[in-house]
This record gives C-alpha cells, structure tokens and sequence, in this order.
C-alpha cells in the first residue's frame, strides 16, 4: 500500500544511531585481514600501528562528518554533502558508485560470508555445495542462495517499518560486541604461554614482508621507504573493515535530533569499533606468533586464535560469532542503502518509484531495488572483486566529502552548524592529506584497486548527463 503523504518517522535514539554505526562497521574484516597485513609489514608492533592509523583515519573522518550531518540533517547522508558542497553531478557519481557496487556488493559479500559460515554447521549450505556449474568456471553454491536468502529476509523485515529493523541492529550488534568483548577477555585468560606474547614484542619493530608457501615461511626485510609502502597496502584491508561508518547518515530522516545524534553517533560508534579491533589483534599477539597470523589457513585468523583459546570448540565458536556479526552488518546496510536512493529519486537522479514511502513510512521500493541487484551480485560470484576495485574510490569520495567541509565555510558561512568538526582546520586536512597519499600510494603500486574502480565512477557521467537531459525534455 502507497502513502505518497507518509514522511520518515523520527523514532531512533542516540543509542539506536550508536548501534547502527557500529553494526555496520563490524562484519567479518577483523575475523581475516590481520592475515594480510601480517603478512605485508611481518611485525607485531607494525601490526598494531596499521589498525591505530586506520582508526585514526576513520575517527577523523567521523567527527569531521559531525558538522555535515548538523547542516543537513535529512535522509541521504554522503550524497547530500557532496551535492550541496559541489553539485549535482558530484553527487550522483557517488550515488551511482554507491548503488552499483559500494552498498549493493558489499551486502552481497556480507550475505555470502553469512552462508559461508552457516555451512560450518550445516555442510549443505556451504559454498562447497556446487548447485550448478559451467566449464567456464562459472557456479552458483549453496551459500550464494543463501546470501540472497538472508538480504530478501531482512529487505523484507525493513520493508515493515524502522523498528523492525532498529530491533534486529540492537539485538545482534549487541551480541557481537558482547561475543568479541569475552574472545578477547579469554584469549588473555586463558592462553598462559607467554612466551608467545614475548616473542612477538622482542622484535616488535622489525619490519619484513612474510612470504609463505608448500609449507616455508620466508621473510624480506623492509627499508624504511618499503616499509611505507606496505603499510598503505596493508591498510586496505584494514580500512575496508572500518567501513560503512557513515551509515548512519543516510537515516538523518528518522533519526530523533539528527542534528545533535548524528555526531554523537559517529563518535560513540567509531571509538568503540576501533577499541574492539585494536584489542582484537592485541589477542591474537598474545595467543599466535606473527609467522602464525601472517600463515593462517585462508586466513581466518580468528579460528586459529579461537582454536588455541578454546580448542577445538573454538571454530564453532567463530563461526557463529560471524554470523551474528554478518547478519546484523546487512540489517544496517540494508536499512540505510535505501535511504541514499528514495533522495536521489526525489532529485531526479534515480527511478521515480524509489522516491516514495509506503505506508510503513519507508522507502520499501527503494529497498527492493537494492535487494534484487544485491542478488544479482551475488549470483554473478563477483562482488569480492568489486569491493577490491572500489576501496580506492570510496577513499576519494570521503576526501571529496570532508574538503566540501572547507568548500561550505566559504560558500554557506551562515548555515547553522550545530556542531562544528573537532580540530578544523587541522584534524579534516590531516585526513585528507593521509588519504590522499594512501590513494597516491595504491594508485602506483596496487593498480588493481584503483583503475577499475575509477571507471565504475566514470562510466556515472554520462549516464548523469542522459538523465539531466531526460528530466529536461520532459518538463
């Protein structure tokens, strides 16, 4: 049923705003990529400075966020900031990078992921269940059905209302801060070989590129100019896992003083994740050498470091730690996503229908349109690639974000700004010159991450120009 007279409902708290910064941020990242970023600076202390940077990065960026979401406090978040600081086509090209692999292939993957881990404990579920096949490689798994399963059945449940919604992010974000607050606890407690932890720590500072394979470890040092260039490249990994923070701007419509809430959120939500994440790899420090985090079968390193706290319960453990923090990552991305749409809609800028509420007081079509490519990403197998593609690109919109900071102050002096970002000038430019030279960094040695990336965004362009057009002609 269409109520095109039905406004957003301004029912979620502070507490609410909190939970879905945080549920979003936290899906399966922390359980794997220590792995890699092990493996490319090979110490405990470079470790732990790779997740320092990236919350810092991520912190900075949040409270910066802060004044955005003060001056505009409406449904849209992100594309509403770079629409009103450089335009239109700004922010579509974010929108469009947003609907075409950003939220979409990340659902899809934390779908999948979901699947993967159910298998565990029920095998037919898994992706090794191979329901068809080509010669052409291409497949589709159990755990692909799944995935898409899980995203039509919270689609569905947001569809109904935000409280449906609000309620799952509050009972599974909850659980999966409770589940990673008491590995952490017991990987201290009850791992009492500290010979481990010292190990680690002796050489904390000697930087070297893990290389393992047919059973060897070999290790490369790093000169101090290497050493920089693995940790950019390490912190990939490390970024795409604090992700998603800014989630919690796309529902400024319903959220009760957005103007006040919003910020607060970003703070309370982003101090917390990057407390868990830091103190997760703390344990794993404690509980396996480096060379073991570095070497971790298919890198789930929090198996391995679960396996040693718990024997061999801890796999189940980390398996159903996973799914509870998967299941709640997608209830916020879905929730949220599909507020980005219904204000591009509103603007001429997506499919008219996105652009209105059901009676529920939600963009349910919008939501729908979300669901079915998220499936579709699903079925094709490629989202993992495309989230490798776009880690680049997501970093150039959050620095294109935060320098329209700048842009407003000159252009908007007189908008109220409830509250103001922490540190400006400072703290914005500092992470705009930290991202900028991460991109830099990426651009000249992980080309991989950055081309394809760039032509996804591109390719938006004339399709912006083909509906400006379209939106003429028919007036």
């Amino acid at each position: 049923m269409e109520d095109n007279n039905t406004s957003f409902h301004r029912s979620l708290t502070l507490l609410d705003g909190a939970l879905m910064v945080i549920g979003s941020m936290i899906g399966s990242g922390i359980f794997i990529v220590s792995a890699d970023i092990a493996r490319n600076v090979g110490s405990a202390g470079w470790l732990v400075v790779v997740w320092l940077i990236s919350g810092f990065i991520t912190l900075s960026a949040a409270l910066s966020y802060g004044e955005l979401s003060g001056m505009y406090p409406k449904a849209g978040g992100q594309y509403v900031y770079l629409r009103e600081a450089f335009g239109k086509m700004f922010g579509f090209l974010y929108g469009w990078s947003f609907f075409a692999v950003i939220q979409t292939g990340t659902i899809a993957a934390v779908g999948v992921a979901f699947a993967k881990f159910t298998g565990y404990f029920i095998p037919s579920l898994g992706d090794s269940n191979i329901l068809i096949g080509t010669a052409e490689g291409f497949h589709i798994s159990a755990a692909q059905l799944l995935g898409i399963g899980i995203i039509v059945l919270l689609t569905y449940i947001n569809s109904r209302g935000v409280e449906n919604g609000k309620w799952i992010q509050l009972i599974f974000t909850s659980a999966k801060i409770v589940a990673m607050a008491a590995l952490i606890i017991f990987g201290f407690i009850l791992v009492k070989d500290s010979s481990i932890w010292h190990g680690n720590w002796d050489s904390a500072w000697f930087a070297k590129k893990i290389v393992s394979g047919n059973g060897v470890i070999a290790h490369e040092s790093l000169s101090a100019s290497t050493l920089t260039i693995a940790i950019c490249v390490a912190m990939v990994g490390a970024l795409f896992s604090s992700d998603a923070w800014n989630n919690v701007t796309f529902i400024a419509g319903e959220i009760k003083k957005p103007e006040r809430n919003i910020g607060l959120s970003l703070f309370i939500g982003t101090i917390v994740v990057t407390l868990l994440y830091v103190s997760m790899n703390f344990m794993y420090l404690n509980v396996l050498s480096v060379s073991e985090i570095a070497s971790a079968p298919a890198d789930r390193v929090a198996v391995a470091a679960a396996q040693k706290i718990f024997g061999t319960f801890g796999t189940g453990f980390i398996a159903a730690l996973i799914m509870v923090s998967t299941f709640g990552c997608n209830n916020g991305l879905i929730l949220s996503g599909a507020r980005v749409y219904y204000t591009m809609a509103k603007d001429g800028l997506f499919l008219p229908a996105a652009g209105k509420l059901n009676n529920k007081g939600v963009p349910a079509k919008a939501l729908w349109m979300q669901c079915i490519w998220a499936s579709v990403l699903c079925l094709s197998g490629q989202y993992g690639n495309l989230l490798d593609f776009i880690i680049f690109t997501v970093l150039l919109f959050y620095i294109l974000t935060i320098a329209g900071i700048f842009r407003l102050r000159k252009t908007q002096p007189d908008m109220p700004r409830p509250y103001k970002a922490f540190g400006y000038p400072v703290i914005p430019l500092l992470y705009i010159l930290l991202a900028a030279f991460i991109c830099a960094v990426l651009l000249m040695y992980k080309p991989t991450y950055t081309w394809p990336g760039l032509i996804i965004v591109l390719i938006g362009i004339p399709i912006f120009f083909f509906l400006q057009k379209s939106s003429r002609t028919s007036v």
